[in-house]
């Protein structure tokens, strides 16, 4: 990644800009700064007391809403992940992410509900229902890896536009295999998870919303343990700082990437069979809309930043499900507008997202 910090220095027999020009283009670029930070700060207010308005124009369901916001907040992260971490090793948007997991969804709704029979709760469900878990993380892993392999690996060196396009007709490939297996239209599923809900006070919440929680969080401490404490990990880490820094190292850049691939199409699957069990239907175009709504949550809480995905996918899923359903809110029609605004302001105000550092090339 090309930093202020290992760019080129300037060329030293050029003159040096006049101090006076240093000097106001510096007062310049402060006081637009802030400005923006400002402006920044009275659109978040304002979204801040639109929400404390909403909380107590009816309590009870803005408390049931954003239970969902969460849940749905917790599978965003889990592709979001996806998209981060590929960035942060070879910088390239992998815009077939989002159809890699609908074909996890696909698959894993065939393998649970068609070939093994399981429609409804029961303990022997609750046991398939893992080991599929298992099963579509582990095909969604392989299915990653093969695409590194065949489709970006010789294009690491390309031109940007060249992946990107490679990505695009990614997409439509698997598109096209999630037609051949689930149809060109919805497909209505019978999901295991327990459809009964609970209450906390006058509060009622799905016991669905907190099975995907209970899953989603051991998934991400895993993935951040790896990524953070294992010898692998580091040596993402460190190829993402500098590749060719690594490769002098001893480590084994191509394996590397790969491993991340495997550990963001791992994710995906298991987004996909916790998505459709929710949800209750799977198509072929779930990857499209959900893929954009995870790369917003990327770009929102930093591009290549893990946490930063985290909280981004949390922060969407929260918004998306308090204009769905909460009071004073603008409604399930305006919720693309709502989402992709808040993208635009945020790239506007805070280029780099939440967790992310605005970085400026040098000349």
């Amino acid at each position: 990644m090309t930093t202020a910090e290992n760019a080129a220095p300037p060329f030293q027999d050029e003159e040096p800009p006049p101090v006076t020009q240093v000097t106001n283009a510096g007062y310049g670029a402060q006081r637009h700064w802030k400005l923006e930070s400002i402006l920044g700060l009275i659109v978040l207010a304002g979204f801040c007391a639109w929400v404390i308005a909403s909380f107590f124009s009816d309590p009870v369901v803005f408390a049931q809403v954003l239970t969902i916001g969460f849940s749905n907040g917790a599978l965003y992260a889990l592709v979001a992940l996806g998209y981060t971490m590929v960035y942060g090793i070879i910088e390239l948007i992998n815009f077939a992410h989002g159809d890699l997991f609908m074909l996890g969804s696909v698959m894993t709704a065939i393998f649970l509900e068609e070939w093994l029979g399981q429609t409804s709760p029961s303990p022997e469900a609750y046991f398939w229902f893992g080991v599929t878990l298992i099963l579509g993380m582990a095909a969604c892993a392989l299915i990653n890896v093969v695409i590194e392999k065949l489709a970006y690996r010789r294009l690491r060196n390309a031109p940007k536009l060249a992946p990107l396009i490679t990505a695009v007709g990614v997409s439509f490939i698997l598109q096209n295999i999630g037609i051949r297996l689930n149809g060109s239209a919805p497909n209505s599923r019978s999901s295991v998870l327990p459809q009964t809900s609970f209450n906390i006070g006058p509060v009622e919440i799905g016991y669905k919303y907190v099975v995907v929680v209970a899953i989603t969080i051991p998934l991400l401490l895993i993935m951040t343990y790896i990524v953070q404490k294992t010898r692998t990990g580091k040596a993402m880490r460190a190829t993402a700082q500098d590749r060719d820094a690594s490769l002098l190292m001893g480590i084994n850049v191509d394996k590397t990437i790969s491993f991340t691939f495997a550990l963001g199409g791992a994710l995906a699957g298991a987004a996909g069979l916790l998505f459709w069990s929710v949800n209750g239907q799977t198509r072929y175009d779930a990857g499209f809309r959900l893929g954009l709504i995870a790369f917003t949550a990327a770009v929102i809480g930093g591009v290549g930043n893990l946490l930063g995905a985290v909280v981004g996918g949390v922060l969407i899923g929260v918004i998306q499900a308090l204009n769905d359903g909460a009071p004073l809110f603008l409604g399930q029609k305006w919720t693309q507008t709502v989402m992709f605004s808040i993208l635009i302001i945020t790239i506007i105000f805070r280029p780099g997202g939440i967790f992310g550092k605005h970085q400026q090339e040098k000349v």
